[in-house]
C-alpha cells in the first residue's frame, strides 16, 4: 500500500519591529501569499518573542503587534486559509526551544552570522539574542513545517534549524520534518534606498503603509550614480530599476531596461517607480484602514489563529515530550 503524501506546510513569522517594508513584502509577505490555497497549511505568526531582543518596551511592543497584524491582513493573508497568530499566545514555542537548547551546539551558535552582525550594529549580546536560532527553530518544527519562505540573509538560520532538527532526531528518535527554505532568487535580497539590503536597521527602507509623502521621500531619496542626465545607463547596476523591476512582468522589465540603455533620466525613472508603488498598495492601504476600523473581528482572527496553531503544537511536543522522557 502506497503511504500517504505528507501534508505541505508553508511557515513564516515577521518581528514586530516597525513598519512593513517593501523587503518584507516582497522577501516573505508574498511567497506565502503565493502558496495561499495550494498549500496544505499556511502559518503566520508574529514574532513577538523574538522582538524582546530589540524592543524593550511593553507599550511600544504591544502597538507594534497589532499594527503588524493589520499589515499582514491588508496585504491578503486569509484567515480561512491561513493561521495567523502571535508566537507569545502558542506556549509550546518557548517549550521546545528550551528542549532543543539541551542537544544544541554551542559551536553551532556561535558559527551564527546574524548574532555577530546585530551586536556589531549597537544590540546588546545578550543570551537571548544568541538563542535567537533556537527559538526560531522552535517555530518552524513545532508545526512540521515542508517550506520556510526566507530572504538569502536567513538562509544560515534555516540550515541551523536543520542541524538541531537532525541533531534532536538522532538522539531521542524521529520527531520533526526538515524544513526547506524557499528563496525566490529574483527577490532573495532586495535593495534599500541607499543599495544594500533594505533593511530597518539601516534605515533604507520603503514603508508599505506610511503617509504618501514619506513614500514620495524614500522613492526620490534612492541613491544613483553620477551618469549624465540624458546618457545611456545600466538598468542592472541601478537600485531604482533593481526595485521597479519586482513590480513588471518579464516584458515589462524588458520594456523599462531598454528605456535606461536609451537615456532615461534617473528622476524621471523615479516618479515612475513611485506611480507604481502607489497604483499597487493603494488598495492594501484601503484595507488596511478598514481593518483597522474592525477591533473585535482582529480579536477574533488572532485568538481563532492561535487555538488552531496550539492544536497542531501539542501534537509536536506530545511526541517530543514522550521522546526525551517528560
Amino acid at each position: 500500500m502506497k503511504a500517504s503524501p505528507s501534508p505541505l506546510r508553508v511557515l513564516s513569522g515577521i518581528q514586530p519591529s516597525g513598519q512593513l517594508h517593501l523587503g518584507n513584502y516582497f522577501g516573505s509577505i508574498k511567497p506565502n501569499l503565493d502558496f495561499q490555497g495550494k498549500a496544505d497549511q499556511s502559518f503566520f505568526f508574529i514574532a513577538d518573542l523574538h522582538a524582546l531582543t530589540t524592543l524593550q518596551s511593553g507599550e511600544l511592543l504591544r502597538q507594534a503587534r497589532r499594527d503588524i497584524v493589520l499589515d499582514y491582513l491588508a496585504c491578503g493573508f486569509d484567515p480561512q486559509k491561513s493561521i495567523i497568530y502571535f508566537q507569545s499566545d502558542v506556549p509550546e514555542h518557548t517549550e521546545l526551544m528550551w528542549i532543543l537548547s539541551t542537544v544544541t551546539p554551542m559551536g553551532l551558535l556561535e558559527r551564527a552570522v546574524s548574532y555577530k552582525e546585530k551586536v556589531s550594529k549597537g544590540i546588546a549580546a545578550t543570551a537571548g539574542l544568541f538563542t535567537y536560532p533556537v527559538l526560531m527553530a522552535a517555530d518552524i518544527l513545532l508545526y512540521q513545517a515542508n517550506l520556510v519562505p526566507v530572504g538569502r540573509d536567513q538562509k544560515q538560520h534555516l540550515e541551523i534549524t536543520r542541524d538541531i532538527a537532525v541533531k534532536f532526531n538522532n538522539t531521542f528518535g524521529k520527531a520533526f520534518t526538515l524544513p526547506e527554505p524557499l528563496i525566490r532568487e529574483d527577490v532573495a535580497v532586495v535593495p534599500g534606498t541607499d543599495g544594500q539590503k533594505m533593511s530597518k536597521s539601516y534605515g533604507n527602507t520603503i514603508p508599505l503603509f506610511g503617509s504618501e509623502a514619506a513614500i514620495k521621500k524614500a522613492i526620490m531619496g534612492i541613491v544613483t550614480d553620477s551618469v549624465g542626465v540624458d546618457a545611456p545607463k545600466n538598468p542592472e547596476k541601478s537600485v531604482v530599476f533593481q526595485i521597479h523591476r519586482l513590480f513588471l512582468t518579464q516584458h515589462q522589465q524588458e520594456s523599462l531596461a531598454e528605456e535606461y540603455e536609451g537615456g532615461l533620466a534617473y528622476g524621471e525613472a523615479k516618479k515612475r517607480l513611485l506611480a507604481t508603488f502607489l497604483e499597487h498598495f493603494s488598495p492594501l492601504r484601503e484595507r488596511r484602514e478598514e481593518y483597522a476600523k474592525k477591533t473585535a473581528l482582529v480579536d477574533e482572527i488572532l485568538a481563532e489563529g492561535a487555538r488552531k496553531a496550539k492544536v497542531i503544537a501539542e501534537e509536536t511536543m506530545e511526541n517530543v515530550r514522550e521522546l526525551v522522557g517528560l
